[in-house]
């Protein structure tokens, strides 16, 4: 059962929060401000942090803040009434990986929390599995039903990156410019040449298949 460090001072949303984590399957614990949050970080391990904003003592910046000067990885998801952009640039700046805006509906953020909290399985395992195809980010290796996937490096990465965030388009310029960098010959028709490739590579796959955003770019859907 993972374990969930909720930090909010308004004790109706934390109690109605924590409810939810618990009928999900997830163990939290409650925490009233940034301060408490610390010191309960101390002395135990969680899979996510959820916290407000606007808080006495330790706010939620701080509180992001003291976690990402030690620990890069753990999920930090801010659930704040503070709808601005600069309130948004800072806490992305920050670290934070997800930030909602108060009131929100439940549900679509509990399927928030699990998005995050396997975004960060698949980057702590650096392991994927989708239907019959497994990856494995360190050995830079893809099997397909047991038999190995001849994959380029570059078919790899942006095949690891698509299905790391199912449902999720990327652009074409946004491949370019992670996959292609400094590549002065590389073009939106190249980004298309891949995906052609991967599509064929991968068309024995039953977990999911790629989309083309049509005027955007592509995405990968679970099936």
């Amino acid at each position: 059962m993972q374990k969930i460090l909720v930090v909010e001072d308004d004790k109706a949303i934390n109690g109605l929060v924590c409810t939810y984590l618990r009928d999900n399957g997830y163990a939290p614990t409650a925490c009233c401000d940034g301060a408490e949050a610390l010191r309960a970080l101390e002395n135990d391990s969680f899979a996510m942090i959820i916290s407000d904003i606007m808080m006495p003592n330790v706010d939620g910046f701080a509180l992001a803040e003291a976690v990402r000067t030690t620990d890069v990885q753990t999920p930090i998801l801010f659930m704040t009434a503070k709808d601005d952009k600069p309130s948004k640039m800072y806490a992305y700046k920050l670290g934070v990986d997800d930030y909602v805006v108060k009131p929100f509906d439940m549900d679509v953020f509990m399927l928030k929390v699990a998005a995050l909290l396997r975004r960060a399985g698949i980057a702590e395992s650096k392991r994927l599995v989708v239907g019959n195809l497994t990856m494995n980010e360190e050995e830079h290796t893809a099997y397909l039903s047991g038999e190995e996937l001849p994959l380029t490096v570059r078919e790899f990465d942006l095949l690891f990156k698509l299905l790391s965030y199912p449902k999720k388009t990327f652009t074409r310029s946004a491949l370019m410019a992670e996959f292609w960098d400094y590549d002065s010959s590389a073009t939106s028709r190249t980004v298309d040449v891949y995906m052609a490739k991967l599509r064929e590579k991968t068309s024995a796959c039953d977990g999911f298949e790629i989309v083309t955003v049509h005027g955007l770019g592509y995405k990968a859907v679970l099936k």
